[in-house]
């Protein structure tokens, strides 16, 4: 990794720009942001776009309490075991998603 530990993703405006190119590249590959450190000025973090695009999704979702809700009963339900494990393939034909559009 560039600039900074696993553990402590933070790393310098100068090495940022003198690294900008294998930065970007680290940060695609690795999906874990790194901030940047300014002096005088508030850090910057450089994120892939994915994982803002996932964040962002995150936020909305949980924005609505009756969602967050039913989506953090969910999470409870699956790591408490209950339901029924299946494939990707299998859950698309229960949902019906597997069915072209009418």
């Amino acid at each position: 990794m560039i600039g900074a530990t696993r553990r402590n993703r933070r790393t310098s405006y100068a090495f940022a720009r003198d690294n900008f190119a294998a930065l970007c590249d680290e940060v695609a590959s690795s999906g874990e942001a790194v901030v940047i450190k300014r002096r005088g000025q508030s850090p910057v973090a450089l994120i892939a776009a994915d994982e803002l695009s996932s964040l962002m999704e995150t936020v909305y979702l949980m924005s609505n309490p009756a969602n967050a809700r039913a989506l953090l009963d969910a999470l409870a339900r699956a790591d408490a075991g209950d339901g029924t494990p299946m494939t990707m393939a299998e859950l698309r034909v229960t949902t019906g998603f597997d069915e072209a559009p009418r």
